[in-house]
């Protein structure tokens, strides 16, 4: 871990404040977006965009850097992310914000794919999997500690729109002025759906519910927190706890993911996913079953997002998982995409408990094709499993999953090893 920092300390330093900004900016949004008298629908359709323009991002950032390097992609799309930051306030309208949504999206997603082959060109085969886990340890924690930020100034001011814009330009010098030299940069083709869909239903269909239940929470909760009566403070502890749950509960889970059936895990935690949903429906009124709802719902859907990779990944020889990454990425990136617009939907129809109905019924929905898939093939012996890698929805792309996927290809070729040797 130590040879990590040392060697990464810059990029780590950098992607955290890059975290903390995108992290505010998405709550804040929901938060001044009923300020300034906008509907629920008006902002699921701007929280929707985000996900629209990180999809577009994570395709088209490979052939950005190819063309012009990691170095000019990363300064200019920062710098862009920076000023759309700062013109938020400035232009107070739905349609406005949508059109920077999306900028902002395709431009993180961009950042997102620079930093993370600057990561893996930085590790080796005896630290990959540290490196992967302490980036993505970074980024929760930003996120969550943004949600804090939340309460040092008035949201119907310019000041918190200046906080995330400035800590944005300031994560761009470590980065630029510290790593070197640049590393080579290349894609693998991906793998078709029908191709991946055949290799494994259930990681499909789980990352495209997955991509749903991970939007509402990244694009919606604050929305959720301002139409229910939240206090400033109170949804940021509301918006940090799902976050918080995710770090609290990915390893715990990936350590039994090991050492059982990973489709009846899949199904156990999606069930305990949906029992958070029913707290929150039910007994949200309480702010402290609320926050355990939160905690609940956050801490099982991002392991699930990990345990679903590794399902897929007992399907596949070692030469086709890298192949796949793109593809249950694009999944999960559309599942993100229609998420806020059903919850704002639902939020318009029924009032705020739409968030947690809409959590709750896709959650219900892999609970019911875990199952349904657990009668269609034969259980994978555990000892047979690939490994279990940790990952984060917040801000995968095809390059963080790729780097997961080697990883994985690692550790099993050294359960091999070691299995032959014994």
């Amino acid at each position: 871990m130590f040879q990590v920092l040392t060697s990464a300390w810059a990029l780590l330093f950098g992607m955290g404040l890059l975290m903390v900004g995108n992290g505010m900016q998405g709550t804040l949004l929901g938060i001044r977006g009923e300020i300034e008298g906008f509907s629920t629908a008006e902002m699921s359709i701007v929280m929707s965009a985000y996900f629209l323009g990180f999809l577009g991002g994570s395709r088209m950032a490979p052939r950005m850097i190819q063309r012009v390097g990691h170095v000019r992609v990363f300064a200019a799309l920062a710098s862009l992310i920076s000023a759309v930051m700062i013109l938020y306030p400035t232009f107070a309208d739905p349609w406005a914000w949508t059109v920077g949504r999306v900028v902002i999206g395709f431009c993180f997603s961009a950042v997102y794919v620079t930093a993370e082959s600057w990561l893996n060109d930085a590790a080796d085969n005896s630290n990959r999997g540290k490196a992967l886990s302490l980036y993505m340890i970074v980024q929760t924690t930003g996120i969550v500690v943004s949600q804090y930020l939340l309460l040092t100034a008035d949201p119907s001011g310019f000041v918190l729109f200046v906080i995330p814009s400035v800590l944005v330009s300031l994560a761009i010098t470590p980065i630029l002025l510290s790593i070197s030299p640049v590393p080579a940069f290349d894609t693998t083709k991906p793998m078709t759906l029908r191709e991946l869909v055949g290799y494994s239903p259930l990681g499909c269909v789980g990352m495209f519910l997955l991509g749903g239940v991970f939007a509402a929470q990244f694009g919606m909760a604050a929305v959720y927190g301002t139409a229910a009566g939240l206090s400033i403070a109170q949804i940021s502890a509301f918006v940090s706890t799902f976050f918080i749950g995710a770090v609290v509960l990915q390893y715990p889970i990936g350590w039994i993911s090991d050492r059982m059936d990973r489709r009846v895990l899949i199904l156990i935690v999606a069930a305990i996913g949906g029992v958070g949903s029913v707290i929150g429906l039910i007994l949200g009124g309480n702010f402290v079953m609320l926050l355990v709802s939160a905690f609940v719902v956050g801490g099982m859907s991002n392991p699930l997002y990990s345990l679903l990779l590794a399902h897929t990944n007992d399907f596949l020889e070692h030469e086709d998982m890298a192949a796949a990454s793109g593809g249950l990425v694009f999944i999960n990136g559309l599942g993100a995409v229609f998420g806020p617009l059903i919850v704002g939907a639902l939020m318009e129809s029924v009032g705020p408990s739409g968030f947690y109905m809409f959590t709750g019924v896709l959650f219900a929905a892999l609970v019911a094709y875990a199952a349904y898939r657990t009668t269609q093939r034969a259980t994978i012996p555990v000892d047979e499993t690939g490994a279990y890698v940790v990952m984060s929805q917040a801000t995968t792309t095809p390059v963080a999953m790729e780097i997961a996927q080697e990883y994985a290809i690692e550790t099993d070729l050294e359960g091999e090893d070691d299995n032959r040797a014994a």
